[in-house]
């Protein structure tokens, strides 16, 4: 892969996944993960490709919804209808990889929502047990006594995060202290706009 540019805008971008996904909980977790990879574009270097990691992060489960039996196989044809590149095609469905598609994770952007898409959503689910329902309060070490805890939150595959972690080269506990930092730092965003703002093109961008 070149330089990443976002083949879609992040208005499009939205307008696709609000036409296939009505779940506020889908909702929340595109937003969240969209948020979590501008992040990790920042912080890793690639901040000028920062808007195509985030598209890639809010359509990532754009057929989730409607056709979960199809994840990331009907992705594709929904993502070309709408006019989207192969590279975005590439990075959206390959968090699939050996799951559901054989497209594997090759740039960094790719391996990184492979290995962060399923730990969004364990510590989320350990954040909203807590008093404060925040992932600002959190620690590694109490993300690592749930994710130890296999019938808690048990649709987040262990294996897929530990094979991402893998796969970028980093310990488990970096994956996890990163990805708070991540999720601290479009939670506000996100919580605002599921209370009701407008979609606007930077919802989960802070």
């Amino acid at each position: 892969m070149g330089t990443l540019q976002p083949p879609l805008s992040r208005e499009k971008a939205w307008a696709l996944l609000i036409k296939h996904n009505k779940d506020p909980f889908h909702l929340q977790h595109a937003l969240t993960v969209e948020g979590v990879l501008k992040w990790y574009a920042r912080e890793l270097g690639f901040a000028g490709e920062e808007e195509f990691w985030g598209v890639a992060g809010l359509l990532h489960d754009v057929d989730f919804e409607e056709y979960p039996d199809e994840h990331c196989i009907k992705a594709q044809e929904l993502l070309r209808a709408a006019g989207a590149g192969e590279d975005l095609i590439h990075a959206v469905c390959s968090h699939g990889y050996e799951l559901t598609v054989d497209i594997k994770p090759e740039h960094l952007m790719e391996k990184v929502l492979y290995a962060s898409d399923e730990l969004t959503g364990l510590i989320w689910a350990a954040a909203i047990m807590r008093p404060s329902k925040s992932v600002k309060d959190m620690e590694v070490k109490s993300v690592k006594k749930k994710y130890r805890t296999l019938n808690f939150a048990a649709g987040c595959s262990r294996d897929v995060i530990e094979k991402g972690a893998a796969m970028l080269g980093w310990e488990l506990d970096d994956l996890i202290g990163k990805t708070i930092l991540a999720m601290r730092s479009c939670e506000d965003a996100v919580n605002a706009f599921m209370r009701g703002a407008g979609p606007g093109t930077s919802a989960a961008g802070a």
